[in-house]
């Protein structure tokens, strides 16, 4: 006899279970039952019944035994009302006229038994049924219907394995979240009821997430497919709830997942007042000198050395190194004959940094574990990137190559402003023709965190891509923002009522030029200029200033000084208990990193003055002044381990 091939495996048997074939082609499994007046455009949940598990043997027995009263059979087309725990009248009907199959869309009622039903268990049945519907109604979702499909892959122009591999592979994917929603459902007391999904619904998230990485990922399609399914074994129901949730929200409701409101910074307090905090400005000021290895700029670049670069660019024909992938690629300034702006096709890259995990006493005897990638747990070497973009980038690091594009500037003195305020900076690059640019400046004044300056820069090359990841900066920012000057400040929108008020564009400067000469409004040379990693704010600017307090200095890495450093969030996580930088693929928020930076400083400056104050130092007004007979001592800059200091 040969074996079945189960394509019918799927349609309920015709004589129900009544059926006495020791091996039948149709299928013996029972929905759950729907309560009246519930959706009936919603498939009901499979699940095996206890008669389904019986054999063929004590079927026959069991039909066959006249013991059985009529009254324990359940008639066919009963279905139990979960709101009342009450049976309805059955119609009369003959033991030999069979069920005929119900459309998808109509509810399905469960076959004639031939066992008798104890109360006890019936009224359990009535009372599953009914908690399943106050979990829908309290969830309080719209009807969603899935579509009958298979656990066949669907098809692709260019798939990225052949049909078997990814028929396996889908397999595996689909057990993995069977057993999840399984374990889902079993679950009694817990308000994620309403993520249980059906048969079909189970089918088409495996399908769609199949489909999604073989679309998006074709060249590391088996890698990204195989971590997934490993994720799930070790996935918790409430992380599988909010996997499913999104699903639901993309195919079947369209819904885009609601930002939670982000709660404003808790006040700090450093026990200073504004003016002691300005006065211990000046004592965390720190050298640059000695710094230009690590990207800190002192000197602006001669002519000669600026022709040189320019001279070199010239004869490299465009051709450049991509900052993603590391890929050769040649870009074209101006644009191409046929209006392309850079060569070489995709990026394909890793958008995050490798992670080494701490070394064990045990990696002799187990084996250290492998760096791997946090933006897809893929491991170091495994395959070239988990991200796509549309064109490859670069970066321009070299001094004299920077000054070729725009020369750098010193901070103008300004007389007749008198002494100002110390500021807060933080800059949003994005990749251009010419490199990495300008394309937001922030600044905000400290310790209060008042916005001074906060505008939009048109670059001065083509945009190849705005690195909205992590500026922050989308191409409709620039869509609705307004030239310079048009509004007075961004502060007047947040005093108007709540029903009245209406977001407030930016501002955008002309060019990086432009935007530099708005930030020296702010500055006198010995005003203190504070940031994080100032040095790339202050090279994509073009400045030069001589006070900067730079918290990547202040707060030197565990492991050494430069050129290792500690991010900022990490800094803002540990010594401020606060969270940035939390908005995903919507970016980082400039103002929220200088605000950060800033308040980073006073917790450094707080402490300190707790030093300096028991070794007899004072505050006179704005004023640090030392003991009497203490030596000034010029603080070194944070060099790395091992380094010696020429000269």
């Amino acid at each position: 006899m040969f074996s079945t091939l189960g394509l019918f495996g799927d349609i309920p048997c015709p004589q129900g279970q009544q059926c006495s074939l020791l091996t039948c082609l149709f299928s013996h499994k029972s929905l759950e039952l729907p309560s009246v007046g519930s959706n009936t455009s919603q498939a009901a949940t499979p699940a095996i019944d206890d008669s389904a598990r019986a054999s063929k043997r004590v079927k026959r027995e069991a039909a066959s035994d006249s013991s059985v009263s009529s009254h324990n059979k359940p008639a066919t087309g009963i279905a139990i009302n979960a709101s009342t725990s009450e049976v309805p009248n059955p119609p009369q009907s003959t033991s030999q006229d069979a069920p005929k199959l119900q459309s998808t869309t109509r509810a399905v009622t469960p076959p004639p038994s031939t066992r008798p039903v104890s109360r006890s268990s019936q009224q359990e049945h009535t009372n599953a049924v009914a908690s399943a519907s106050s979990d829908r109604s309290m969830s309080q979702l719209p009807p969603r219907k899935a579509p009958k499909e298979s656990l066949n892959p669907r098809m692709l122009t260019k798939a990225p394995a052949n049909h078997g591999v990814r028929t396996a592979i889908l397999k595996r994917l689909h057990l993995a979240m069977s057993a999840l929603n399984e374990k889902l459902a079993k679950e009694k007391e817990s308000t994620n009821k309403c993520f249980v999904l059906t048969r079909d619904e189970l089918v088409t998230m495996a399908l769609d997430e199949e489909e999604k990485v073989a679309r998006e990922s074709p060249g590391v399609y088996s890698n990204v497919i195989k971590l997934r399914i490993v994720k799930l074994t070790k996935l918790g129901l409430e992380d599988w709830a909010k996997d499913v949730m999104a699903h639901l929200n993309t195919r079947y409701y369209h819904v885009k997942p609601i930002q939670a409101p982000q709660e404003a910074p808790k006040p700090l307090d450093t026990g200073l007042t504004t003016k002691e905090e300005i006065a211990l400005a000046s004592h965390l000021v720190m050298p640059l000198h000695g710094l230009e290895q690590f990207g800190y700029v002192t000197k602006a670049p001669t002519e000669a050395e600026v022709k040189t670069a320019e001279k070199g660019v010239a004869e490299s024909k465009g051709w450049e190194k991509c900052d993603r992938c590391g890929g050769r690629f040649q870009v074209f300034p101006g644009r191409r004959e046929d209006g392309a702006l850079a060569s070489g096709g995709q990026c394909t890259y890793h958008p995050s940094r490798p992670i080494y995990p701490p070394r064990k006493k045990t990696d002799h005897v187990t084996g250290s574990s492998d760096a791997y990638y946090p933006c897809c747990s893929e491991a170091l070497g495994t395959s070239s990137g988990c991200t796509k973009a549309t064109t490859h980038v670069f970066k321009v690091s070299e001094t004299k190559r920077l000054a070729s594009i725009l020369q750098f500037g010193e901070t103008p003195k300004q007389p007749d402003k008198g002494p100002l305020e110390p500021v807060c900076l933080d800059c949003e690059m994005g990749y251009t023709t010419l490199g990495l640019e300008l394309i937001r400046l922030t600044a905000v004044s400290w310790p209060e965190g008042r916005d001074l300056l906060d505008v939009l820069v048109k670059p001065m090359g083509e945009v190849l891509d705005l690195n909205s990841r992590y500026s922050g900066v989308f191409p409709q920012h620039f869509a609705s923002a307004v030239p310079y000057g048009t509004l007075t400040t961004r502060t007047e929108a947040s005093t108007q009522p709540e029903k009245e008020k209406n977001p407030v564009p930016l501002q955008v400067a002309e060019s990086p030029a432009a935007a530099r000469a708005l930030l020296f409004r702010l500055l006198q040379p010995e005003t203190p200029l504070i940031g994080h990693a100032i040095d790339n704010d202050l090279n994509v600017c073009r400045v030069i200033h001589p006070t900067v307090i730079d918290t990547v200095l202040l707060y030197p890495h565990p492991k050494g000084r430069l050129p290792n450093r500690m991010s900022l969030k990490t800094l803002a996580r540990k010594f401020l208990d606060r969270d940035i930088q939390t908005g995903g693929d919507r970016g980082h928020d400039s103002k929220e990193d200088s605000i950060a930076t800033g308040d980073l400083v006073r917790v450094k400056a707080g402490e300190t003055w707790k030093g300096l104050k028991k070794k007899g130092w004072r505050i006179e007004g704005d004023k640090l002044v030392p003991p009497v007979g203490h030596r000034p001592v010029v603080r070194e800059p944070s060099l790395g381990a091992g380094h010696k200091r020429k000269g």
